[in-house]
């Protein structure tokens, strides 16, 4: 059994700052933001969102604006044409089902086009500050090479996540696993002579 804590802790030495790394300032944005990020890095969709939520940051906003026009802003993210389609009817939704409030727990959120466990997970825990493990890329490849979970796929990864760390540990830890993957523990060349939990890890405990 690993000692979750102890693996946590020393990310946390590592990784001080971790946190989110999309920039908004309202659970719409971050909602937005978030389903721009599939298959995208956050520096490219910063940019984007920096550009387009000063012209619009609302669902009544783009409620108004058809596909081509959303499609206009985001171009640059990829998968512009049905990032694009998901946020227009995503808007809409919100519009008519939650007067213009983006919905605050996991079960309306994934009824939203496009929100998945990953995304609501994500607006869940930085924009109304709930317990929440989102697993993308990144969550999913470290948590298993470490060995804190053994799982096949991202759901059962997030459920076995929510078992193995304390409860109120769970929304830092997803921030603590992205900056591991992004910065030390890539998918091609992992670091592991570098890195300070090397000793716990099941990938490079496997290697020697």
């Amino acid at each position: 059994m690993k000692d979750v804590n102890k693996i946590l802790d020393k990310l946390e030495e590592l990784y001080p700052d971790a946190k989110c790394e999309l920039d908004y300032t309202t659970p719409f944005e971050l909602l937005i933001a978030t389903i721009l990020s599939a298959q995208c890095t956050d520096v490219r969709v910063n940019i984007v969102t920096g550009k387009m939520f000063k012209k619009y940051n609302t669902p009544e906003a783009f409620n108004k604006l058809s596909i081509e026009e959303i499609i206009k802003e985001i171009k640059t993210c990829g998968l512009y044409k049905s990032k694009a389609e998901k946020i227009k009817i995503t808007s809409q939704k919100i519009c008519e089902d939650y007067n213009g409030q983006v919905p605050d727990t996991l079960e309306e959120l994934v009824k939203l086009p496009g929100v998945g466990r990953k995304t609501a997970g994500v607006v869940l825990s930085n924009a109304f500050n709930k317990p929440a493990i989102a697993v993308d890329t990144h969550v999913f490849r470290v948590s298993n090479r470490i060995g804190i979970v053994n799982t096949k796929t991202p759901e059962k990864t997030e459920f076995a996540l929510m078992e193995a760390i304390p409860k109120e540990r769970w929304s830092h830890s997803h921030h603590l696993l992205i900056f591991h993957g992004r910065r030390m523990c890539k998918a091609r060349k992992p670091e592991c002579g570098i890195c300070p939990i090397k000793s716990d890890c099941d990938y490079y405990i496997g290697r020697e």
